[in-house]
């Protein structure tokens, strides 16, 4: 898949659904939007009017506390009315549809609406159906657009430009849509991405992607300025993709001798929750060279910058 490029459509620029539709200046624009939100959330007054007047709601078909709780905290420091929807005790579990539920959503004239679906292109449909900008908070192992865009500002805040390096995403990067969204935007970025994963945990035809693909840590580690490992993700999987989390972990956890293979001041990273002891050893997790907590912290930045923009380009076509 080509790395993006053009200007969006205006339908494009409405919605936050996949990093494809971002143009480079964008992506740089989008950046520096979330440097000053980052500002506004350590300053003591941490509220703005970007979004007062305007309603959120966060539609989380897939439970995720963090990235939830990243949502509904950037949407109230933006000043928005901000409503979490629970799936689990809507009409959704009694047999709604999803068209159903945008219809019923859009009667409540929501301004921005969160999105988590566990199955790929769920929110795109849900976006033909409402009048309110989208944004993508991850469907099935499609896209996690705003994950990437705060991976990418971590990696920009520590070690500048991009085109100098070396990124290595590891693990499953099969059930993964963090890796995929941050495959498109690192290859936007001009960084050298690589894959590390079994073959058993790699998607058919990953090199059209634009990545190196390695199927050894020892091999795909050396060198890298950015570790990137992804969540062992289980409860995706049907069949036997791993012979045991036991083995998983001693052939391709994250440990001190694998990260003395990359560059020494690599850094960590790690989209959450993480399995420690399966993906990455806690002292990996916790040391010196992770930057697992400040993805959190740029979590919110990084949500706020996306929904002003959104809204800011609704006010000025209204």
């Amino acid at each position: 898949m080509s790395a993006p490029h053009t200007a969006p459509s205006p339908a494009a620029r409405r919605h936050l659904l996949g990093i494809a539709q971002l143009s480079l200046p964008d992506i740089h624009e989008l950046l520096d939007r979330a440097e000053q939100a980052i500002m506004v959330s350590r300053s003591r007054e941490k509220k703005k009017a970007a979004l007062r007047g305007l309603t959120q709601i966060n539609l989380f078909f897939e439970a995720s506390t963090r990235t939830q709780a990243s949502f509904e905290l950037a949407g109230k420091r933006l000043g928005a009315d901000v409503m979490n929807m629970s799936v689990a005790n809507s009409s959704v579990k009694k047999g709604e549809t999803l068209i159903d539920t945008a219809m019923t959503l859009n009667a409540m004239r929501p301004d921005i609406l969160v999105v988590r679906h566990h199955s790929a292109g769920a929110v795109a449909l849900l976006a033909q159906k409402v009048a309110c900008s989208v944004v993508n908070a991850g469907d099935g192992a499609h896209e996690h657009p705003t994950q990437a865009l705060l991976d990418a500002l971590t990696i920009r805040r520590r070690k500048g430009d991009f085109s100098r390096l070396t990124v290595a995403i590891c693990g499953d990067v099969l059930h993964s849509r963090v890796a995929r969204s941050n495959i498109l935007l690192l290859n936007a970025l001009g960084a050298r991405v690589r894959v590390i994963a079994p073959s058993t945990l790699l998607p058919s035809g990953i090199e059209q992607m634009g990545v190196e693909v390695f199927r050894r840590m020892e091999d795909g580690l050396r060198e890298a300025d950015v570790v990137m490992m992804l969540r062992l993700q289980r409860e995706r999987m049907e069949g036997s993709f791993v012979p045991s989390v036991r083995e998983y972990f001693r052939l391709y956890g994250l440990d001190a001798p694998r990260l003395a293979l990359a560059k020494p001041d690599a850094l960590v990273m790690h989209p959450g929750p993480m399995n420690r002891g399966v993906e990455i050893a806690s002292g990996i997790a916790d040391g010196p060279q992770s930057v697992i907590e400040e993805q959190v912290e740029m979590g919110v930045a990084v949500r706020m910058a996306v929904m002003e923009w959104l809204a800011g380009d609704a006010g000025a076509n209204a």
